[in-house]
């Protein structure tokens, strides 16, 4: 079943079920996109050396290619738990919902841009439109699509991290999760916009990077093993719908 087809069909069932498949495709959308982007990536890129990167992409085809497909994977489930969590929290605050979702699709499009540029090498030093070109000049342009690659991603992280403190903020305001998830996601969301000037992201890492994983990481378990207080959800759902009819929206 695609990513879409379930959001769907669990669209219609209890809060707490959507809230533990949000929780699925967060987690799944962080291993697949964890693996594609970073991890793999770390392993055979060589900082500052274009010759031997392109070198351990080509001993370690399949592995980059792996990663490449993980990667579209990550965009994947990044638009499944999207919806999900828009409607989760959308009886919090219709409109900082719909604000967080536009911060996730343009951060949502970065990612499948930033994954369709980490192709390239590929595409580079295989194609016959570049055999014009010499080993080195092929193996230079390679790594500088590398590295736009990756200012592509920490761009990407910008926009997540405003997704983050939206997220945050409405997990502090709603009546079914603890307040301290909310504080701890919007704090996730400010380490990540440091990436707003990466000079200060590299100065303040790991550290930064350790304090947005402890956020992700715990609104993530608590959603798959708690999901969220059926009845509080519903209570504050009943109320959101009273007020908008009330107020004719």
């Amino acid at each position: 079943m695609s990513p879409a087809a379930m959001t769907e069909q669990v669209g219609k069932t209890s809060p707490r079920l959507r809230a533990r498949v949000a929780g699925l495709f967060e987690l799944l959308e962080a291993l697949t996109s964890g693996f594609g982007q970073v991890i793999i990536p770390g392993m055979l890129i060589v900082s500052g050396n274009a010759a031997a990167t392109a070198a351990n992409i080509l001993a370690h085809g399949p592995l980059f290619r792996f990663s490449i497909l993980a990667a579209l994977l990550g965009v994947a489930c990044h638009i499944a738990w999207t919806y999900l969590f828009y409607e989760l929290f959308k009886p919090v605050n219709r409109n900082l919902s719909l604000l967080a979702v536009c911060f996730s699709l343009v951060g949502i499009a970065l990612q499948a841009v930033s994954s369709a540029i980490q192709a390239a090498p590929l595409f580079l030093q295989g194609g016959p439109a570049f055999a014009a070109f010499n080993a080195q000049q092929v193996e230079t342009l390679a790594f500088v699509f590398l590295r736009l690659n990756a200012r592509v991603f920490e761009t990407y992280l910008v926009f997540f991290g405003f997704w983050c403190v939206l997220t945050g903020y409405l997990i502090f305001k709603s009546t079914f999760m603890p307040r301290i998830l909310g504080l701890l996601e919007a704090l996730a969301g400010l380490c990540w916009l440091t990436f707003i000037w990466p000079p200060l992201a590299h100065y303040l890492s790991p550290y930064n990077q350790l304090v947005a994983g402890l956020g992700e990481i715990s609104l993530m378990l608590w959603l798959l093993v708690m999901g969220v207080n059926a009845e509080r959800w519903k209570e504050q759902a009943s109320a959101a719908a009273e007020w908008r009819l009330e107020n004719g929206r």
